[in-house]
């Protein structure tokens, strides 16, 4: 690290600023303090400010207010602490505004001059989250009810400036409007970790209807891959209905500029980790919306369900072993309708992985031996979100990620 930071003091210019002009300040990051409120972060153009000054808060429509600086903070380590004073460069937090928003600014009251506003992407994916009703439903997590689901999506807005909440027609579902898979990916792995238990349903793509024709969000996709693998990246792409719009070879890594529909980057991005084997790098930014791209198929096998509630055992997955791939190992708890791998045909199966072998007064040499399984496919949160269709859900609770069908007890065993 040493040469990095002795790098870094060596190159990188000290910040831009006058602290004997008048103080500017504009909302880059959002934070929230149940104790203080919402705490506006960014780093201060010029002047300085002291805590508990009265300043002036212009925002995006122009209009002008005024607030006191309740609370200033800086930042010291991997923390933040309270200050009284800080001044041109510094990077600061200030309390005291509650509905201040990104890009908006602070400055003198005795000097009107706002800075640029700074334009936040609005939201190109939306995914139901709703109460768990499986059967294994508040075994696992802190928080299951949809009152406290409800409260945590809330707050989330108050530093999530592209995320969006609205409540549904029922009290147990919410639709949350997010940046893209990996936004709201991040999102449910944090209320995950935090101990919320809860249901989501498959991402969906945020089309408008502009002069009567169907427009859906594109992106700019920036890949940077080792030129072996640069074949293999152009080819999935294209099936994602992604566009060349650049492409660059240097130090034996080719870099490419793609055009690319917001919904052809759903799961992409495990799948391009494996494709490079680590070492390709991939980076998106919103774009704009366009022309509907046309169908992306999606060729996916059917499901493998379970058939009733209990633990799978290994001789039962053994007998199965020649209907797909699973996605659970011996002593898996599952249930019925819940999604338990990937079949060879287009048809969901239902499959009952929880029968034992019947006991018989005749034992022979091997009967003791171990079954021999096959490598079960263990899916992350972001392949789930891929992998599910229309009528199922992803089940997500502080120790498993589970997939099932909606609708858990119509399915019977084959």
């Amino acid at each position: 690290m040493i040469p990095l930071l002795d790098c870094i003091v060596e190159n990188i210019q000290e910040p831009a600023g006058d602290p004997e002009k008048p103080f500017q300040f504009r909302a880059t990051t959002l934070d929230y303090n149940e104790y203080v409120g919402r705490i506006v972060i960014g780093r201060i153009a010029n002047g300085v400010v002291h805590s508990q000054d009265i300043v002036a808060w212009v925002d995006a429509k122009g209009e002008v207010r005024k607030g006191k600086i309740t609370k200033l903070f800086g930042f010291k380590d991997l923390g933040r602490v309270e200050i009284d004073s800080a001044e041109a460069g510094d990077i600061v937090g200030i309390a005291g505004f509650s509905d201040i928003q990104i890009g908006e600014t602070l400055c003198d009251p005795n000097n009107i001059n706002p800075l640029p506003l700074i334009k936040v992407d609005e939201p190109t994916l939306q995914m139901n989250f709703s109460v768990n009703d499986s059967p294994y439903a508040g075994q696992e997590g802190k928080f299951v009810t949809s009152r406290q689901i409800r409260k945590r999506l809330y707050d989330e807005l108050e530093k999530n400036v592209s995320l969006r909440v609205e409540d549904t027609d029922s009290t147990d579902c919410f639709k949350v409007s997010g940046r893209g898979e990996l936004h709201l990916g991040i999102l449910i792995e944090t209320m995950r970790r935090e101990g919320y238990e809860f249901q989501v349903s498959k991402p969906e793509v945020i089309y408008k209807t502009i002069n009567g024709e169907q427009y859906e969000p594109f992106e700019n996709l920036l890949v940077d891959v080792p030129e072996e693998y640069a074949g293999g990246a152009i080819d999935r792409l294209s099936g994602r209905k992604a566009t060349m719009l650049e492409m660059n070879n240097a130090n034996g890594r080719t870099t490419m500029k793609f055009s690319i529909p917001a919904r052809g980057l759903i799961g992409f991005r495990s799948e391009f980790i494996r494709m490079t084997r680590g070492e390709g790098i991939m980076y998106h930014t919103y774009d704009e919306y366009k022309p509907y791209a046309g169908d992306i198929p999606k060729q996916r096998s059917g499901s493998i369900l379970a058939h009733e509630q209990g633990e799978a055992i290994p001789y039962a997955l053994a007998q199965f072993e020649d209907r797909g791939v699973f996605f659970v190992t011996p002593h898996t708890k599952v249930y019925r309708g819940m999604i338990i791998g990937e079949g060879n045909k287009a048809q969901d199966i239902v499959v009952n992985i929880c029968k034992t072998k019947k006991l018989t007064n005749m034992r022979s040499s091997t009967a003791d031996v171990m079954v021999t399984l096959q490598a079960h496919k263990e899916l992350s949160l972001e392949e789930c979100l891929e992998y599910i269709g229309d009528d199922e859900l992803v089940e997500i609770t502080p120790k498993n990620i589970r997939m099932r069908k909606q609708d858990l007890v119509k399915f019977h065993s084959i």
